[in-house]
């Protein structure tokens, strides 16, 4: 609560208007009263409608949110000194958005199952968490979970909600939910997916000069797009563990796939793409009753 009432008020003091105001707050009595943006979650809409009918509100928000990395680029310490105010963070708010926690074990666990990483894949693995947890210029703020869920679209046009894990980290975190199924879809893959990053990308570019650079955006974007796979990976003993025929299988298998195609896009670390590639290939056997077909699946499928 504390982390999100610095945000927001962090947001305003900045001029950025595509979030909730802070109408008052009182953290000792745990209550938080924020502006009534209106709308409904674009999440919802694309779960009534299907993707294809919200096209323009997907564009929106991929600009919303290269917006958000724009206005708040170089001005961390101005953020720190509002959250200071309201004691230290959770653990959890600010946690860097490399690999995960659980990754160590789980690179472990995939090892004893035959699917190590080593070589050269390990040398890039190494270079992606680094990307990540060295952003450089491209260290602005999140709001911790950029999902569509989260965007409300209303008269008004889209505004970014749910703060409550805001920090500075990198700035492509903001743009994974493009090309990688967020918790709630199957599969997000769709031709459309270029345009909604380039609309990212352009916003993003008005802030952060280093975004018109083929190159560091490309690996950048890849970067934490095979990092969200990895840290996904955590999930592996759950999902095997399921009757076959869970749709959450599925989404492993799209999400280590949509990870190495988005580094294949950009031309960049084809080792470690070539590792997911290969992880997803050994799941499709493991796992015979996901071994589908996923070109047959609409974007922004719901999982449940």
């Amino acid at each position: 609560m504390a982390t999100e009432r610095a945000a927001l008020e962090f947001l305003e003091a900045i001029g950025f208007t595509a979030a909730p105001r802070v109408v008052a707050a009182d953290l000792q009595a745990a209550v938080l009263v924020l502006e009534d943006v209106g709308g409904t979650p674009l999440a919802d809409l694309i779960c009534r409608d299907g993707a294809g009918a919200h096209a323009d509100d997907l564009l929106a928000f991929a600009r919303g949110m290269g917006a958000l990395g724009a206005a708040t680029a170089g001005i961390e310490a101005d953020y720190a000194a509002i959250r200071a105010r309201y004691g230290a963070p959770d653990r959890r708010a600010g946690r860097a958005r490399g690999l995960g926690p659980a990754w160590p074990a789980t690179r472990e666990r995939l090892a004893a199952l035959g699917l190590p990483i080593e070589g050269e894949g390990a040398a890039e693995l190494a270079k992606v968490e680094r990307t990540i947890l060295e952003p450089g210029a491209f260290l602005t703020l999140t709001n911790g979970d950029a999902q569509p869920n989260n965007v409300l679209i209303g008269a008004g046009g889209g505004r970014l909600i749910d703060f409550e894990f805001a920090d500075y980290r990198h700035a492509l975190v903001n743009a994974v939910w493009i090309h990688v199924p967020g918790p709630a879809w199957i599969t997000v893959e769709h031709p459309r997916n270029a345009a909604l990053e380039d609309a990212f990308r352009g916003a993003l570019a008005a802030g952060v000069a280093e975004g018109e650079d083929d190159v560091l955006f490309g690996h950048g974007m890849a970067a934490v797009c095979l990092a969200e796979a990895c840290d996904r990976f955590a999930r592996f003993p759950t999902l095997d563990a399921r009757a076959p025929g869970d749709a959450s299988r599925v989404q492993m298998l799209a999400t280590l796939e949509a990870g190495a195609r988005t580094a294949r896009r950009h031309r960049a670390w084809p080792a470690l793409a070539g590792w997911q590639e290969d992880a997803a290939a050994w799941l499709r056997r493991r796992w015979p009753d996901a071994d589908v077909d996923l070109a047959t699946y609409a974007a922004y499928t719901p999982r449940g």
